[in-house]
């Protein structure tokens, strides 16, 4: 990508990095190129020992810690971002756990606990973030958020996710209607299958990559750099009319017959 910053004086906050492998940091890198300045959070002490180095390495200041289940932290962290920057332009919600308990069985057995943990923290953690975020974003913003084919479509092994996943998709188009007269951006980046620390608990992973390769109309596996772009567009003004969407990076493979 060129070093056009076209992300010059914009500020914006990651949820969800947790190493060099995840979409979050291929975001983050991207983003820093096209000169925004970000933001970090880390789940608990043990991974801030992951998170703080990367953040640091993209010269973060702010490194908060932000349990999504619990909604004093996520108060805490907007409250954090106000002090220290008075407002916000961009957020990137890259949350989302199962119990891998529950992606082992069949749906039908899924518990109810289980459910409910999924839902929570991959689909109610972005309405919660975003109902802090929105006071901060005075001047309009854009928020983002991951999101796979399981969402609409059945995908092997990835049971309870692809739920919680549908669950994301349909908040984002909420929300987007939601939060159009202040001016907020809604949307998802659609990712193809990478391999990342949250996609190594779904079974046959290895397998689900060679069919994607080989079905992709580009013939090759989605990158975190990819996704990295396209995160460039939604928190930049060249999205400025988008909202409400489903953006697939997955090489076309969601365009191909099942």
């Amino acid at each position: 990508m060129e070093n056009s910053n076209i992300l010059a004086g914009k500020k914006g906050i990651i949820f969800g990095l947790a190493n060099k492998k995840s979409i979050a940091w291929g975001i983050a890198q991207a983003m820093k190129e096209q000169g925004a300045e970000l933001a970090f959070t880390y789940l608990n002490e043990a991974l801030e020992k992951r998170v703080r180095p990367l953040a640091e390495e993209l010269g973060a200041e702010l490194i908060l810690e932000c349990d999504v289940q619990n909604d004093q932290h996520i108060e805490n962290v907007f409250n954090e971002v106000e002090k220290a920057w008075g407002g916000l332009d961009f957020v990137v919600h890259s949350v989302a756990f199962a119990d891998g308990a529950d992606l082992k069985d069949r749906f039908h057995k899924t518990s109810r606990d289980g459910f409910k943990l999924a839902l929570d923290i991959s689909a109610y953690s972005l309405v919660a973030i975003t109902n802090q975020a929105a006071r901060l974003m005075n001047e309009g913003g854009s928020i983002m958020t991951l999101s796979y084919l399981g969402a609409t479509s059945v995908v092997p092994n990835y049971r309870l996710m692809g739920v919680a996943k549908a669950a994301l998709e349909a908040s984002v188009r909420e929300l987007a209607a939601d939060l159009g007269t202040d001016g907020i951006r809604v949307n998802a980046i659609s990712a193809g299958p990478i391999r990342t620390l949250a996609a190594s608990g779904i079974a046959s992973f290895k397998t689900l990559l060679g069919q994607f390769e080989e079905r992709a109309p580009l013939k090759r596996l989605t990158t975190i750099e990819d996704c990295g772009k396209s995160a460039v567009y939604f928190a930049s003004d060249l999205s400025s009319a988008v909202t409400g969407e489903v953006h697939f990076v997955d090489c076309g493979f969601s365009t191909t017959a099942l």
